[in-house]
């Protein structure tokens, strides 16, 4: 029963979290300010009372709908909630208790808002990125786990090649792409490589190639999309970069052992 106790604690922190993260996803791409005024309804900009601002919750309560003016409020602020709660009890199952697990909660939820902000702006914020390297090279140098080597401290070398992996693959990548790809992008992959080392930069872009790939082809297929459309990288970087967080020792064993055998 004790045992429980700290991931129903780490899933309530994390939704509560979230519900600020919404606020990060609205505000910081239009410069506004992400500490005042306090949450208010987008369609009536009536302020949202206390007992309505409760994650996940009062969306149920309030049947998805401005208290105020009625109007329907998006889905995604309660599943914003909801998958930060989540990434924050699989980092707490995975890496335990440590100041690297508060690091890595930090880490989810840039990413999270990194996703969403790139999906609707084309744009992934120097508000998030370039902070998030400095603290990565700090932490990575001290703190952090090596995805790799899980017993292992990264250490400083390793966040260093990371930082230069991430940052030059990616910039060669824009170079001739000739634009395609953004420098967003870019201080992203210098933020992941600084945080997770060098081979999770590899990881990393070959599953957000993959999942990207999959996706841009469907959108073709399903919906008629021409080749020429634009699908920000951000989000699949994102989610090759909590994939390759929570599973990346165990997808290079497996493939290393499939190749030796």
């Amino acid at each position: 029963m004790y045992s429980i106790i700290p991931y129903i604690m780490a899933f309530i922190f994390g939704s509560v979290v979230g519900s600020f993260l919404n606020v990060c996803i609205y505000r910081i791409p239009r410069d506004l300010s992400i500490i005042i005024p306090s949450s208010r309804c987008p369609s009536c900009n009536s302020p949202v009372k206390p007992w309505d601002n409760i994650p996940i919750l009062s969306y149920i309560f309030l049947g998805g709908r401005c208290r105020a003016c009625k109007a329907r409020i998006s889905l995604r602020y309660p599943f914003v909630e909801f998958l930060n709660a989540a990434f924050y009890v699989m980092v707490l199952w995975r890496f335990g208790f440590g100041w690297h697990t508060l690091m890595y909660f930090v880490f989810c939820s840039a990413l999270i808002v990194i996703a969403f902000i790139d999906l609707d702006f084309q744009i992934i914020p120097d508000r998030i990125t370039l902070p998030g390297i400095l603290i990565g090279l700090l932490t990575g140098a001290f703190l952090l786990p090596d995805p790799f080597l899980r017993y292992s401290l990264l250490g400083f070398k390793t966040s260093i090649i990371g930082f230069l992996v991430g940052g030059g693959l990616f910039y060669a990548v824009a170079i001739l792409s000739r634009g395609g790809m953004g420098g967003g992008d870019i201080k992203m992959m210098v933020m992941v490589g600084s945080l997770m080392g060098w081979k999770s930069v590899l990881l990393t872009t070959f599953l957000g190639s993959l999942v990207g790939a999959i996706f841009g082809i469907s959108i073709m297929l399903f919906k008629g999309k021409g080749r020429k459309t634009k699908i920000p990288f951000g989000p699949f970087l994102a989610l090759g970069s909590v994939i390759t967080l929570f599973y990346g020792q165990e997808i290079l064993y497996w493939y290393l052992r499939g190749n030796i055998i």
